[in-house]
């Protein structure tokens, strides 16, 4: 295709096809932040479950969640291509969502301190969880790769590009946060989780409607492997089933958190032999230096998430325990909280894009902007230190959870955006997808131990009663 004809093809600068995979990346964090924004007080004050409990189910669930596209990425190189392996995530996200708006009965607690929980509506929640992972497993990955395959190498626009499509992922956060939040708390759990169903669907409609702009981006690259058979049946239908099947797996995993932790060991152990035997036996010395490089940055994004992913836990009870909600006479439900991050990342995503454009030759490599983001987010829990610190006997005030957002967002877009670009940029063009998986997997390490980070900070309240300030105070310091 000749210069002309693709600049016909742009918007903004950049291709077409970023925005339809934009608004596509939107709606799918919509559900999916939407989801997870409600979970830990689904979890503690629906079922009753204990704090330590709560966050590792989601830390379980988290895990899985990001771990599984090193799976789908290899699938989507291999055999699918990115196109295919989008859509039928989207599909099993928008029957896991489904699932998520049958809640059920609540649990109830004894005089005696015993509890009773709805437990067919806890498997309905666990098997709506493994669709999710599924879904999010052919998704997530290969709608980033494909991001990375609308760029030539040595294009310059690629950062800008991938900060961009990050701010679309956080639009789709800041609008779940309030609007799930809200339908949650205000009429019930199964108005909020169903939200973020409907949202899941306008996302994948968004999907297929603009195909042709890809312009044939994210096909598979051996279509004809796809029509051979397999024990009868078309291996691209054979995979569906599969993976379909593999919920079943998943079902079981997200009840059993040492399962969890063991899978991602191995997990983490195979990748790291399967990248040293590729970087040996199939590639350049540049190209191996490059893989090597990619590597080292990817095992250091594992502390930023640990610390970060503390919002949708610890963070949350925080803000629901111990911070003063009220403003104006209003009072802000503590899940909306999480949309601060969204806000920030959308205001300072264009600031942050234009300024490494700007930059030019001054830009910081991506090993510094790595090392800022690790400074940032440990100034963010300072921050929150200092609060307690101030806040005497009573509750602490909401801007210093605020400036902790602000400064774990700024750490945020030092990072991700950069990290997701690095991988595009460094990888063999053969393994781009499960390079991105191998991504996703060292997040998925970081959200499990983000959990066990969270139990630190877990109250008692086998009492069925809210915990005592001070004490909840202190378990934080």
């Amino acid at each position: 295709m000749t210069n002309d004809a693709l600049n016909q093809e742009e918007f903004f600068g950049h291709p077409k096809a970023l925005f339809i995979l934009f608004f596509t990346e939107m709606w799918e964090r919509f559900s999916f932040y939407g989801m997870k924004a409600l979970l830990i007080f689904y979890l503690t004050r629906y079922h009753l479950f204990s704090d330590t409990s709560g966050n590792l189910l989601i830390g379980s669930y988290a895990a899985l969640v990001y771990a599984v596209p090193v799976i789908g990425g290899f699938i989507a190189d291999r055999y699918l291509g990115f196109r295919k392996a989008i859509v039928f995530g989207g599909i099993m996200l928008v029957l896991g969502h489904v699932g998520m708006a049958y809640e059920g009965n609540a649990a109830t607690q004894s005089m005696t301190g015993e509890i009773t929980r709805d437990e067919t509506a806890l498997q309905i929640f666990y098997f709506s969880l493994s669709l999710i992972i599924v879904g999010v497993g052919f998704l997530k990955a290969n709608i980033s790769s494909l991001v990375g395959e609308l760029y030539e190498p040595g294009d310059k626009r690629r950062d800008s590009g991938f900060t961009l499509f990050y701010m679309g992922i956080n639009l789709g956060s800041f609008l779940a946060t309030l609007i799930c939040v809200w339908l949650g708390e205000t009429y019930g759990w199964s108005y909020g989780f169903g939200a973020a169903g409907v949202g899941m669907f306008f996302g994948l409609v968004t999907f297929i409607s603009g195909r042709k702009l890809l312009m044939g981006k994210g096909e598979p690259k051996v279509p004809e492997t796809l029509e051979k058979k397999s024990f009868g049946i078309k291996n691209e239908w054979l995979i569906y089933l599969v993976s379909v099947s593999s919920a079943l797996v998943f079902w079981q995993m997200v009840q059993r958190h040492e399962v969890v932790s063991y899978s991602l060991m191995v997990a983490g152990a195979v990748s790291f032999i399967y990248i040293v035997y590729y970087a040996v036996t199939q590639l350049d010395k540049k190209a191996r230096e490059q893989l090597i490089a990619l590597t080292i940055l990817i095992v250091f994004t594992i502390i930023f998430w640990a610390l970060f992913e503390q919002a949708y836990t610890s963070l949350n009870l925080f803000a629901d325990r111990i911070l003063d909600r009220t403003i104006f006479g209003y009072t802000i439900s503590a899940g909306q909280f999480l949309s601060f991050n969204a806000l920030f990342i959308i205001l300072l995503a264009p600031v942050f894009a234009w300024l490494w454009v700007k930059l030019g030759k001054y830009n910081p490599n991506t090993a510094v902007k790595f090392s800022m983001a690790l400074l940032l987010v440990g100034l963010g829990f300072g921050s929150l230190v200092l609060g307690i610190s101030l806040s005497g006997l009573g509750k602490v005030a909401m801007i210093w959870l605020i400036l902790t957002y602000f400064l774990h967002t700024c750490g945020e877009l030092c990072l991700s955006p950069v990290g997701l670009s690095a991988v595009t940029k460094l990888s063999p063009v053969k393994i781009v997808g499960f390079m991105m998986g191998v991504w996703f997997l060292a997040t998925a390490s970081s959200e499990f131990i983000a959990s066990i980070l969270a139990n630190i900070a877990s109250v008692d309240t086998s009492n069925g009663t809210a915990p005592d300030l001070n004490l909840a105070k202190q378990s934080y310091l």
